[in-house]
């Protein structure tokens, strides 16, 4: 009856431990908008290109990476304010937007997304002509 109950415990305990790595965080991201588009700006240290994803599926962009911490041969953390290495983060996009022409590119642990407007939703300049 003991065994069971601390086989219980131990099966408790490794699937808290699982659920708390599953964890996302939310990166911080400013936004700028232009008369050409918008820019966002997420801090995802330890994340490298091929651990991230971006993808804008209609109006809804989905930002999710991977960060990779090691610890160094023969070490065991004891302690981490971060318990998670994912990130993740998910916004709906204006109709204005044209998310397939979206570029992005990281650089130093930040990815810098740029979604242009849609030709139609530019600003323009009117020719006034005389007669």
């Amino acid at each position: 009856m003991a065994e069971t109950k601390e086989v219980a415990r131990e099966e408790a305990k490794a699937a808290q431990e699982a659920q708390e790595m599953e964890r996302a965080l939310r990166p911080a991201i400013d936004i700028f908008e232009d008369a050409a588009g918008i820019t966002l700006q997420a801090d995802m240290p330890g994340v490298s290109r091929d651990r991230l994803q971006v993808h804008i599926d209609r109006d809804t962009l989905s930002i999710e990476g991977r960060a990779d911490i090691s610890v160094p041969e023969g070490m065991q953390a004891l302690y981490a304010d971060v318990r998670s290495t994912r990130y993740q983060r998910s916004f709906s996009l204006s109709r204005e937007l044209d998310g397939d022409n979206a570029q992005a590119t990281l650089k130093e642990g930040v990815l810098t997304l740029r979604i242009p407007k849609r030709e139609e939703h530019k600003p323009r300049k009117i020719q006034v002509r005389t007669e």
